[in-house]
């Protein structure tokens, strides 16, 4: 699956994007394996309060299952303005 990295979230890993080949079943799970890598996304992703998720393009939470998704984005929360 492509895993997509926005604003400081990609800045902590350092790529914009990825292709990731996981058996995780849910997005919390994916986030698990992504920390286990290496320290800098362990870093990216050491606040899940401070980071959304969208899977193929709608917001969805952690506890999302994987199964069929093609896209999965990380960001920090967006501000209105």
């Amino acid at each position: 699956m492509q895993v997509l990295y926005f604003a400081w979230v990609r800045e902590r890993i350092g790529i914009p994007r990825e292709d990731v080949d996981t058996n995780a079943a849910t997005v919390a799970d994916l986030v698990a394996e992504l920390r286990a890598r290496e320290d800098r996304y362990d870093l990216a992703f050491s606040d899940m309060k401070s980071i959304r998720v969208a899977l193929d393009q709608e917001l969805s939470d952690l506890d999302a299952p994987l199964a069929g998704v093609r896209e999965v984005a990380f960001f920090p929360p967006m501000t209105g303005g």
